[in-house]
């Protein structure tokens, strides 16, 4: 059969998700998905929404827009909002580094290396240093713009804002921009937002999918000064002017303007994280410091495909990387209280079997 496609899309690695068996029920957390429910505002802004769907939405999503600014004290002019943070970061990619040179960590988001291939950018990656936190400095040294998620995923480790800062400004002095992938940041300690207040090289993107709940809707956005925000504007104009749907518009402002909700949620999940990984060191397994809404943890001796096997015969399904450095740890999401004792009881089982 011939093969039609362009040179780009031959050169593509796609990018691969966690496993979405249909063969029984499980207990899914391979995924990083809230364990809880987005906020019941939600669903009534959708339930208003239908009425209106013959209509177009506002191609600037205003209300969406004015809303995440609101929520972060920044204006609306420094917010984009798109389809996902996926469709962001995409769209980041084209706009400020197809054709140039980007750093970023080796052990991140495995979505980077796709959008680079997919844009031609010389993608450069700069290992993890041995405890699996940034090297900054090897950053820095690679050239190009940086990208880095933080929190970091698999790893779950958080880069203090300090550090962050101080890269964002030698960045700055060398016209290299720096974007932040803050997918996880609700559920750590800090964010780099107040520095796209300060510096014009900052990009901060973060996603509605985790700590909002909102994964089966699509919605994400980035915040940074004018100019930043209106060469994404540029790019989605130039591919879908009407991008984020009235649904989705609605939804994730109703989301985003229940803060309390936020809150409780997010406070829930980190309570119970917290006590999934002291359970687990209990077990004898190394958990890395979670800022996330999972955890990354090993055994010293019981390899991480066994523990998996383990997992899914009793019916949960965590992530595994099969990767040099990741391929003995799991990655396992925290659900509600009731499936951490089902993972931390299996878990007990497989050990205690070995």
């Amino acid at each position: 059969m011939r093969d039609f496609r362009s040179a780009a899309a031959r050169g593509v690695t796609p990018y691969v998700c966690g496993e979405q068996p249909t063969d029984r029920a499980y207990i899914k957390l391979n995924a990083n998905e809230n364990a809880y429910p987005p906020s019941p505002r939600v669903a009534e802004a959708v339930a208003a929404e239908v009425s209106r769907l013959q209509y177009y939405p506002d191609m600037t999503s205003a209300a969406l827009r004015g809303a995440i600014a609101a929520a972060h004290g920044v204006r609306p002019e420094q917010v984009y909002v798109g389809n996902g943070s996926d469709e962001v970061l995409a769209f980041t990619f084209l706009a400020f580094f197809a054709g140039e040179r980007l750093s970023a960590p080796d052990l991140t988001y495995s979505f980077y290396p796709c959008y680079a291939k997919l844009f031609d950018v010389d993608y450069r990656e700069v290992p993890l240093r041995q405890d699996f936190t940034v090297d900054v400095d090897g950053l820095e040294a690679s050239g190009g713009g940086v990208i880095f998620a933080n929190p970091n995923a698999p790893t779950s480790l958080e880069l203090g804002q300090d550090a962050v800062r101080a890269l964002a400004l030698r960045l700055s002095e060398q016209d290299r921009l720096l974007v932040v992938d803050e997918a996880y940041a609700a559920f750590g300690e800090g964010t780099a937002i107040p520095l796209t207040q300060e510096l014009d090289n900052v990009l901060v993107v973060r996603t509605l999918s985790k700590a909002h709940a909102l994964a089966g809707l699509r919605a994400g956005y980035a915040i940074g000064c004018e100019a930043l925000i209106g060469a994404l504007q540029g790019v989605k104009d130039s591919v879908n002017s009407y991008p984020v749907d009235r649904i989705a518009a609605a939804a994730a402002q109703a989301a985003v303007e229940d803060e309390a909700y936020l809150r409780r949620t997010v406070s829930m999940i980190c309570r119970t994280r917290d006590e999934t990984a002291r359970r687990l060191r209990a077990l004898g397994m190394t958990v890395l410091p979670s800022r996330t809404n999972f955890l990354f943890a090993t055994h010293p001796r019981v390899q991480a495909r066994a523990l998996l096997a383990a997992l899914r015969a009793d019916g949960i399904l965590v992530r595994h990387f099969q990767r040099p450095r990741l391929e003995n740890f799991l990655r396992i999401t925290v659900g509600t209280d009731e499936q951490m004792d089902r993972v931390v009881d299996s878990l007990a089982r497989a050990l205690g079997a070995q």
